[in-house]
């Protein structure tokens, strides 16, 4: 996991940042099934044991202005979603 948020009310979030290692093989030349089914097993397990995952494609974080607009428009929804502002 790239990075855990532990958010209010237990709540345990999971950010991962997928460059193509994750899912090609030889330099990221050939696609590699088992590496992806490797990776969505692990989400799924995550999920069972209470954590959220959201995933970002590296090449969505690779500028770091367009990083910044993507995460300034996702971490505030991500806090309202789990009201974060403890409202609840």
């Amino acid at each position: 996991m790239d990075f855990l948020l532990l958010l209010p009310h237990g709540q345990r979030v999971v950010l991962e940042v997928d460059g193509s290692q994750h899912y090609t093989r030889d330099c990221g030349r050939i696609p590699d099934t088992t590496k992806y089914a490797a990776m969505v097993a692990a989400d799924r397990d995550l999920r069972l044991s209470g954590y959220e995952v959201y995933r970002f494609g590296h090449d969505e974080l690779r500028d770091e202005t367009a990083a910044r607009t993507l995460l300034e428009s996702f971490l505030p929804r991500l806090f309202q979603h789990h009201d974060v502002t403890g409202r609840r």
